[in-house]
């Protein structure tokens, strides 16, 4: 993969040097047509062209990168910051505008390359449009590999697409580039319906996935290249989006109409989005474990056979995010999961406060809360914690030690909490299982994050602002050694879509699609359950919840369902476009950001719940604004609602 990437960069490298940008609005017209014949003369020249598409792929695991990382409520970060570039945190502090987009993935060269988080997809776009123009010209491509690169380049087609999709919602679709002679009017383009958009990306996915490989054969070069499975999964969630609230007879949009008159975003709901979308996700599932992708199971790992039944329980999904191709990871990216670890990475001695560790990722309490009890409902639904006082002192016994330090005094919302927690969240007192002690977990290290304590914060620039750090993103052999500053960062494959992400999308789907929940809904989010020890959702909430019947309406599935897909793939950037899509973030983030008191040095003092940040989120936050700069190239062109 390593191989991959950088054959990816010299292919750009070649690439910019073959073609250049052009300066109208969408930047699709080639404006160095002589060049193009060369570029495609021979096989190799023609894969560096290749790499030149897969090259303004976004780094998904950057959060310099990826809006969906720091753009909304599930990290907060300090102010000053050291290690991340910390732009794409200003969206979640209520600071984006139209004049400079923050991700702007809009933008074009012309109005600068990378500009605030961004990348100009419309060029991305073009390049691919060029290169399926001209694919048929090299004369030493084979035709199988021919075949690939077509479905490969129409895969990033449909992906960039969705990418804006996401972003923008209605967008002009840039099926092929314009011809030269195009006057103005043309290069002008509207904005197509969301409808048509997804119809779009369908369009292109059905036609990849046909000449795209079940599998990746040559697992030390080409690992990250799309299969058929990343491509129907892919399809999948085009489809599950359209189907959800944001696109789905939102009326809020309703005057969002271009000056044809077109309506852009459907204003009547339609179930049959939802039937759609959960035959679409059914289809993915069946070609993902017939390609051998499986839910990860930390059992199978070399180190497993001397730890304890919690700590591996506690692994079962940071191992599926963070070892490096494991069966579950339908598509994933390496670009740069060095620098999020560095972020997440606690320090153990305090001579570490000063190193390359910068311990800044925080989860605020409100993810805290958020995961389950042990017995695999909310916390304020069970049964067993009425009466309990979440923060009220407790002290660990040896029944607790492989997740929190035997006769540590902590909260006691820290105790008897689901696995997904422990091996999600740093906390005062917790253990951390790696950081180069794996053969067993007899002698796990342990956080302190009191103000005084290693990973404390009396570093201005560098600790947590909630009084917790995200360990999931941590990969179990990355390192810091004792009484070093030495950090040593065992870099993984960020998951992208992994196969339990389509497990409880497809219990989604079908639980929209029908009247009421079934054994099909419950089956696949149990499964997902299940790897973590947890019993199915019926039997959790008729054993242990004060609402009982909740699993069996569809409106009680849908919160469960919502809140499962939120444990399950916490800190992975699936949380930010979730809420999005079901038109909750305005509920979570006209909510304060909250977390411990940071400053506290003692149990009583730093167990404090503070409010860190008031947070406001309008209407129109859902959707990207559209540059000003834009809007005035192109006369065409309606700005989202609300900017």
């Amino acid at each position: 993969m390593e191989t991959k990437k950088i054959n990816i960069i010299l292919g750009f490298v070649l690439f910019v040097l073959i073609t250049q940008s052009c300066g109208d609005y969408l930047d699709i017209v080639p404006d160095n047509v002589p060049t193009i014949d060369h570029a495609f003369g021979k096989r190799h020249e023609a894969e560096g062209f290749l790499y030149g598409c897969f090259s303004f792929l976004p780094n998904i695991p950057n959060p310099a990168d990826n809006p969906a990382l720091l753009g909304g409520e599930e990290v907060w970060y300090i102010d000053p910051v050291q290690g991340i570039d910390p732009r794409l945190w200003y969206i979640a502090r209520g600071d984006q505008g139209t004049n400079s987009p923050l991700a702007d993935y809009w933008a074009s060269k012309q109005n600068n390359y990378g500009l605030n988080g961004g990348k100009p997809i419309f060029t991305a776009l073009r390049d691919c449009n060029i290169f399926l123009e001209n694919i048929h010209k090299p004369r030493d491509l084979d035709d199988w590999e021919r075949d690939r690169w077509i479905a490969e380049v129409k895969f990033l087609k449909a992906y960039y697409h969705f990418w804006l999709l996401r972003m923008y919602g209605p967008i002009p679709i840039i099926k092929e580039n314009l011809p030269i002679s195009s006057g103005s009017e043309k290069v002008q383009r509207y904005r197509e319906p969301v409808d048509d958009v997804v119809a779009y990306i369908v369009e292109l996915l059905d036609e990849a996935a046909e000449d795209l490989p079940l599998i990746i054969e040559d697992i030390t070069i080409e690992m990250g290249r799309p299969t058929k499975a990343t491509a129907l999964s892919l399809k999948a969630q085009a489809l599950t989006l359209a189907a959800s609230p944001l696109f789905n007879g939102n009326t809020d949009y309703a005057n969002l109409i271009d000056d044809n008159g077109v309506i852009l975003i459907s204003q009547e709901y339609s179930n049959k989005k939802w039937e759609v979308a959960a035959r679409a996700l059914k289809e993915a599932i069946d070609i993902a474990h017939e390609a051998g992708h499986s839910l990860y199971d930390f059992h199978s790992n070399i180190y497993s056979s001397n730890l304890s039944e919690s700590t591996i329980a506690a692994m079962q999904v940071r191992g599926a995010v963070v070892e490096r191709w494991n069966n579950e990871i339908i598509w994933g990216d390496v670009t740069n999961t060095a620098a999020i670890q560095r972020q997440c990475q606690p320090s153990f001695d305090i001579t570490q406060s000063g190193g390359p560790i910068y311990r800044s990722y925080a989860p605020p309490f409100r993810l805290v809360e958020q995961f389950y009890t042990k017995n695999g409902i909310p916390i304020e639904e069970d049964k067993e914690w009425i009466g309990v006082d979440p923060m009220g002192l407790r002290t660990a016994e040896s029944e607790h030690k492989y997740y929190i330090k035997e006769h540590f005094e902590t909260i006691n919302l820290h105790f008897d909490r689901e696995a997904r927690f422990y091996g999600a969240i740093s906390f005062d007192g917790g253990t951390f299982y790696g950081n180069g002690k794996v053969n067993n977990d007899k002698n796990m290290y342990v956080v302190r994050i009191k103000r005084s304590d290693p990973c404390g914060a009396p570093t201005v620039d560098r600790h947590s602002s909630t009084g917790y750090l995200c360990k999931k993103l941590i990969h179990y052999l990355t390192s810091v050694p004792d009484n070093s500053v030495n950090f040593s960062a065992y870099r993984y494959a960020f998951p992208v879509i992994r196969l339990a992400d389509l497990y409880v999308m497809y219990a989604e789907a079908l639980n929209e699609w029908k009247d009421a929940p079934d054994v099909d809904v419950y089956k696949y989010i149990d499964l997902v359950r299940a790897r973590t020890g947890l019993e199915g959702v019926v039997e959790s909430w008729s054993n242990y919840s004060i609402n009982p019947e909740k699993p069996l309406s569809k409106e009680g599935m849908r919160d469960i369902i919502q809140r499962e897909r939120m444990n399950e793939l916490a800190f992975e950037g699936i949380r930010f476009w979730d809420l999005r899509r079901w038109k909750l973030t305005e509920e979570y983030m006209n909510k304060p950001i909250r977390g411990l008191n940071i400053k506290g040095e003692n149990a009583e003092d730093f167990y404090k719940v503070e409010e860190i940040y008031e947070l406001s989120f309008e209407n129109k936050d859902y959707l990207w604004p559209i540059r000003t700069s834009n809007l005035l190239n192109n006369v065409n062109l309606v700005q989202n609602s609300g900017w």
